[in-house]
């Protein structure tokens, strides 16, 4: 197995006040084009592991490693950068769906590479409308008003503006979950097409078993916070 480029080493979360572990003794190892998708029914702890493995929420125990050492908190922005999260219910701001995916590139983590500059500049304009269509939807959808989205948009709109911006990883949270059929198997193509490339991986989340088996090289089983199979 090639080097991980994210580990996760006994991760375990209780609820906040000492309440009961909704996460407890998880590891796993992700390795550049893996494909891991991680099933289980609601409420076995999916969300808590991506989010906790995005370092958007605290641990109680264990750590997570990128690239063998874990993250100091000076580096969390850039490891975010670098290991992305999409959420099933993605947050756009006010305004256009090219307004939303110009954003990121307003923050100083990313203004042309942020800590890293070899990684490129700004805002993509022709790289965004190839994207988009990949998904199925024209140049005309950067004009969408963020009102006017259906939540299905919106998913892609959020997994557009995450792909456009280089991640290493990508933490994907029920990424299909609002689409169409249609528009699913565009997302999950333009999804294995992008791990596909030399250094990138994915975890995907979700609760249809056929998808993953579909979609993944690797697959694990959440329940009660455990996991069932070895990751």
């Amino acid at each position: 197995m090639a080097e991980p480029i994210l580990e996760a080493r006994d991760l375990g979360r209780r609820a906040p006040g000492g309440g009961p572990w909704l996460l407890r003794g998880v590891s796993l190892a992700l390795a550049p084009g893996d494909r891991l998708a991680v099933e289980g029914p609601t409420g076995a702890g999916k969300t808590v592991l991506l989010r906790a493995l995005a370092l958007l929420d605290p641990v109680t125990e264990g750590e997570v490693r990128f690239r063998g050492l874990p993250p100091a908190d000076r580096e969390v922005p850039t490891f975010r950068c670098r290991v992305a999260y999409l959420h099933q219910s993605p947050a756009l701001a006010e305004g256009t769906v090219e307004e939303n995916l110009r954003l990121p590139f307003g923050l100083a983590v990313h203004r042309n590479g942020g800590a890293d500059p070899g990684r490129g500049g700004g805002y993509d304009r022709a790289r965004a409308v190839e994207l988009l269509a990949a998904l199925g939807r024209d140049e005309g959808f950067l004009g969408k008003e963020r009102e006017d989205l259906s939540g299905g948009e919106r998913q892609i709109a959020a997994l557009v503006r995450l792909l456009q911006l280089e991640p290493e990883v990508l933490l994907l949270d029920e990424p299909t979950a609002a689409l169409d059929p249609a528009t699913t198997a565009r997302a999950e193509e333009l999804l294995t097409a992008w791990a596909g490339a030399a250094g990138r991986a994915w975890i995907w989340v979700s609760h249809d078993p056929e998808q993953g088996a579909r979609l993944a090289d690797r697959r694990l089983r959440l329940d009660g916070g455990r996991i069932e199979g070895g990751a």
